[in-house]
């Protein structure tokens, strides 16, 4: 654009620079993804809905996957959301943080800690039964995002306490069983004890339709591959930052103090032998939802 066109349209380019500014951060604030499902609640915190846990994708041995992050706001006023390190079996700065608070004795050290926890969060693939809030999504294949509630309520359906209780593999296309999700809000939080499976039955006796639909699974690996968590130097940083500190010399996820062990009975979950505080995920589907909204104003 020469000078004189630049001056003819100054009084334009407001309108244009003003339009352009609106679309991107309507773009930078859009924290949805469409593949994901989430259970919606009234103003009363209630919600109710029936799926269908499916199996593991092709080529992935697990229906599940898990992963821990951190969601705080720090005394800057910034958010630290962050993928936690300890879910692929590394060091995490803010693991590490946390531990030394935590072994210091102090209960205010203690309280910080419970404040920047880690949060624990499973995914599977689900087919929507019955969704009465969003009806438009039944019948199709969605990602969901789960707490260890929900889990544990999995692995009973899989491994019954009583003897008279026939195991059930609630991921299985012909002999699983539906699961209704009730929510309701107990003492502050949202509670799904209420929840249960159905009867066992086959999702379909049409097997093209059910091998059309495990074509359509989504791939779980994303959410534990190591390229999609940022490194340790990189978490130090956004954790100095969130917390107002100034940067000390360069971390080193090779950094001395803390080694690692898979935990007895479990496959994928790595913890620090030094005495730490271990907090799962609250139930609260939309938390990181709220949180990333809450990220994006400041």
């Amino acid at each position: 654009m020469s000078f004189g066109a630049m001056k003819k349209n100054r009084e334009a380019m407001i309108s244009k620079m003003t339009a352009a500014a609106e679309q991107s951060e309507s773009k930078t604030k859009n924290y949805n993804d469409d593949r994901k499902w989430k259970l919606t609640v009234d103003k009363a915190q209630n919600g109710f809905a029936e799926i269908r846990f499916l199996p593991a994708a092709e080529g992935e041995e697990l229906p599940w996957v898990k992963y821990w992050d951190h969601a705080f706001k720090g005394p800057t006023g910034q958010w630290y959301m962050e993928k936690s390190l300890t879910t692929i079996g590394q060091q995490d700065p803010l693991g590490e943080a946390n531990q030394k608070l935590w072994n210091s004795g102090f209960d205010d050290d203690k309280t910080i800690v419970r404040e920047r926890k880690r949060r624990l969060h499973y995914v599977s693939n689900i087919m929507v039964i019955s969704d009465p809030a969003n009806p438009q999504n039944e019948g199709k294949v969605f990602l969901y995002e789960y707490g260890k509630k929900i889990f544990d309520m999995l692995m009973d359906a899989m491994n019954p306490e009583f003897p008279d209780e026939k195991p059930m593999n609630p991921f299985d296309f012909w002999e699983g069983a539906n699961f209704k999700i009730k929510a309701r809000k107990v003492d502050g939080y949202r509670n799904y004890d209420k929840s249960d499976f159905g009867p066992i039955q086959a999702l379909s006796d049409d097997d093209a339709k059910l091998e059309g639909l495990y074509n359509s699974l989504y791939p779980l690996k994303e959410f534990t591959d190591p390229k999609s968590f940022k490194s340790y130097n990189e978490l130090q940083a956004r954790l100095n930052l969130v917390l107002g500190e100034s940067a000390g010399p360069s971390a080193s996820a090779e950094a001395p103090g803390m080694t690692f062990e898979e935990p007895k009975g479990q496959t994928a979950e790595y913890k620090p032998k030094a005495n730490i505080v271990d907090n799962s995920a609250d139930e609260d589907d939309g938390a990181m939802s709220f949180f990333a909204n809450l990220a994006a104003d400041d």
